[in-house]
């Protein structure tokens, strides 16, 4: 079962060719993990801003994601995979992430009041779209970008691109 935040086949089938077949090789070891599942580990980590040993149980180990995050990044193979995914949500939900927000916390305003709110009459957006595009307002993906010197922010963002134009 797959959950709204992991990729769905429709993605993963654009980004699959990006992954080569690893090698069988028996070892003593664990098996190798899915590129598919470490994936949505990484992704849920760019997503969150958490710390990898946050990622939850239902994704490979954090170590797995890390090490695999520092493979992919290093060869250039994650951002291929933020652009495809960037490029699939300006295709399909067109959204425009130039008028979205980074940070969804609310905090209520009641003195003494410890946890925090969604205001009245909010909507929770859980399609896999907006799931996917919180990667790309992510902090953390934004950094990752910069570094590995990837145009997508300016893509993304630039005034008559698909995703700042609302009659598109």
């Amino acid at each position: 079962m797959s959950r709204r935040e992991e990729l769905t086949d429709e993605q993963w089938s654009l980004i699959e060719p990006l992954f080569d077949k690893p090698p069988v090789v028996v070892t003593r070891g664990r098996p190798r993990r899915s590129e598919r599942e470490v994936l949505n580990g990484v992704l849920w980590i760019l997503r969150s801003g958490a710390r990898w040993c946050d990622l939850p149980e239902r994704f490979p180990s954090y170590q797995t994601c890390h090490r695999r995050f520092q493979e992919w990044v290093k060869d250039g193979r994650l951002r291929k995979v933020l652009e495809t995914l960037a490029d699939d949500l300006q295709a399909r939900g067109k959204l425009d992430l130039s008028e979205c927000f980074i940070d969804g916390t609310f905090v209520s305003a009641k003195k003494g009041a410890f946890v925090s709110e969604r205001p009245s009459g909010a909507k929770v957006r859980s399609s896999w779209q907006w799931q996917t595009a919180l990667v790309f307002l992510s902090a953390s993906t934004l950094a990752l970008l910069r570094r590995t010197k990837s145009n997508l922010p300016e893509k993304l963002f630039a005034s008559g691109s698909p995703m700042s134009d609302p009659k598109r």
